[in-house]
């Protein structure tokens, strides 16, 4: 999550307008959704890879740190998919009949949507889709939601590293068993101080006056005519070679 705000604020693209990375988002994850996944997914991995690494200038190392955590559950979960369940003679679990391309379907296709949002926050801040989710017309309430979780997401990872810290400088993680004993101290304890966090977070905005709204920036960046129509085209590309690729599977 560090990571992804370092570069979301320091990458090449963090001063250009959040519409013109919306737009290729957006288009490459429909493509991803609409068309065969074994043939198109690739290019949309493909696609948002060289947009990320070569475009923005993100470090590859980071893009694939922060695609293996979602890449690790995706294909955790995938063998499930190709396996059937039959109770009909008691319990019975088996190979499905075209499980195996079924399970690498939904795994490609997860896995290519993934990197869409991958791409989005990588290459732009949060304040910046906050302006432009506002623009779009989302209810106050859901950016206000975002923004709180937002950044109680970095309060807890500073918590949770001091805790960590803590830890190890106590030999918290000498052994399987004291390392077991000492995640769920440091889970609970977490908890409680992020329940305490809020509190006082409550307190400190009705000391402020605070009328029942968070301030909210409105500026958005406009986004360029060229901006837009390179995204444009980037996902026409795309999906035109995923059409194509289609017909020539079929």
């Amino acid at each position: 999550m560090l990571a992804i705000d370092h570069w979301a604020w320091s990458n090449r693209w963090s001063r250009r307008a959040p519409a013109e990375k919306l737009v290729p988002a957006a288009g490459l994850l429909a493509i991803s959704l609409a068309l065969p996944p074994l043939t198109t997914a690739p290019l949309v991995l493909l696609t948002t890879t060289i947009a990320v690494v070569a475009g923005a200038r993100v470090p590859a190392g980071v893009f694939l740190k922060v695609m293996a955590v979602p890449a690790g559950f995706i294909l955790t979960g995938a063998p499930m998919l190709a396996l059937s369940l039959d109770l009909a003679d008691g319990l019975r679990i088996a190979l499905a009949p075209d499980g195996l391309r079924h399970a690498a379907e939904v795994s490609i296709r997860s896995l290519a949507a993934v990197s869409c949002l991958a791409f989005l926050s990588l290459t732009t801040p949060m304040a910046d889709v906050l302006a432009m989710l506002r623009r779009l017309g989302v209810p106050r309430l859901v950016l206000e939601v975002m923004l709180l979780t937002y950044r109680l997401v970095f309060v807890f990872l500073e918590r949770a590293a001091a805790g960590r810290q803590a830890l190890t400088a106590r030999l918290g993680t000498n052994g399987f068993a004291v390392s077991v004993r000492s995640v769920g101290l440091l889970a609970a304890g977490l908890f409680q101080r992020s329940l305490d966090k809020g509190r006082r977070l409550e307190v400190g905005l009705g000391a402020r006056a605070w009328d029942g709204e968070l301030p909210l920036s409105a500026a958005c960046r406009t986004p360029s005519p060229a901006g837009l129509a390179v995204g444009v085209a980037v996902v026409a590309v795309v999906g035109a070679i995923g059409f194509w690729l289609r017909g020539g599977a079929a």
